[in-house]
């Protein structure tokens, strides 16, 4: 069998906040309540499994999604719509910008619990007409 995730928990402040937040952001269904969770599931199959926790309890992580240029453009004009800040790098430094990494593009905005977003339309290292 090969190895593939299947799912990943997300520690948040309100886990139904959380998880509406991204699916509209990505434009995915917020799935039924399991237990504590609230998942949203990606195309190919990952769950992200929303959990609700104290704030001070909360490690915030980073979650990157591979989209299409399409989606991107969705994504992003919600994100702008919404008043959302975002950043072309992680550190923050390039604040109201999107990156053009690996010829694609690329940006990052924080979820409501604090979470690092990152949306790309290329994988890192991504090289045009390279075989693979």
């Amino acid at each position: 069998m090969s190895v593939m995730l299947n799912h990943t928990i997300v520690h948040s402040r309100d886990n139904r906040e959380s998880a509406a937040f991204l699916a509209d952001i990505l434009g995915l269904e917020v799935g039924s309540e399991w237990g504590p969770f609230i998942p949203v599931e990606t195309a190919n199959g990952v769950t992200l499994d929303f959990a609700t926790i104290p704030a001070e309890s909360i490690a915030l992580q980073h979650y990157a999604f591979l989209i299409s240029e399409a989606e991107f453009d969705v994504s992003f004009d919600k994100i702008r719509a919404a008043g959302i800040e975002y950043w072309a790098d992680p550190q923050q430094k390039h604040p109201g910008e999107i990156n053009h990494n690996d010829g694609g593009r690329g940006v990052y905005f924080l979820d409501p619990s604090g979470h690092a977003m990152e949306l790309i339309t290329r994988p890192y290292g991504y090289q045009e007409g390279a075989a693979g």
